[in-house]
């Protein structure tokens, strides 16, 4: 059976390639910073996550085993998210709001309304939720963890997870048709 190209390129990993790294990067960085970029809003510290990550990588490649196409990303993907979050509980601004009596009350459980709206738009909102929300809300999304697997992550309980992803739908559904309104209001 013929080696793919994702294979090929693993091995050259482990025997630390230098050119191997190099296309790793090249291939991976841009995505690799755009999931980082969700949890974390600063540039600069977006940069510097990635940059952890792939240093990370570059010492675990030996605990890597490949299983199959598509393997090499998703592990990559999985340290670019854990450096993120390692980033984000390190950072002495970053809250999750543990205390109910704290989270403000968000009227409804809608469902946001997703048409006529592009990714690049839906994701820039979703970049203006607080820190918790955001957090709670990327990790359940996009990295389909659950309620239990999240609060293990974060320190906190699974009932705060739960609570915290539906105040961010809430308030992501709220700022989508925010958003939605203010631009029809530019068009009339």
């Amino acid at each position: 059976m013929k080696e793919n190209s994702e294979q090929i390129l693993v091995s050259r990993l482990l025997q630390k390639e230098e050119a191997a790294w190099k296309e790793l990067f090249e291939a991976h960085s841009g995505s690799l910073a755009y999931v980082c970029s969700r949890y974390i809003i600063d540039r600069d510290q977006v940069n510097d996550v990635l940059q952890n990550s792939f240093i990370k990588m570059f010492r675990s490649i030996d605990s890597f085993e490949y299983r199959g196409k598509g393997s090499l990303k998703a592990w990559i993907t999985r340290i670019a998210v854990n450096e993120a979050l390692k980033h984000i509980k390190q950072n002495a601004d970053f809250k999750i709001i543990t205390d109910e009596n704290d989270i403000p009350d968000i009227e409804s459980e809608e469902e946001p309304d997703l048409d006529e709206i592009s990714e690049q738009e839906i994701m820039e909102i979703i970049r203006t939720l607080p820190d918790g929300y955001r957090t709670v809300f990327n990790l359940f999304v996009f990295e389909e963890k659950s309620h239990k697997d999240i609060a293990e992550i974060l320190g906190i309980a699974e009932n705060s997870s739960a609570s915290q992803f539906h105040r961010a739908k809430a308030m992501l559904a709220r700022k989508i048709k925010e958003y939605k309104m203010s631009k029809t209001a530019q068009y009339e």
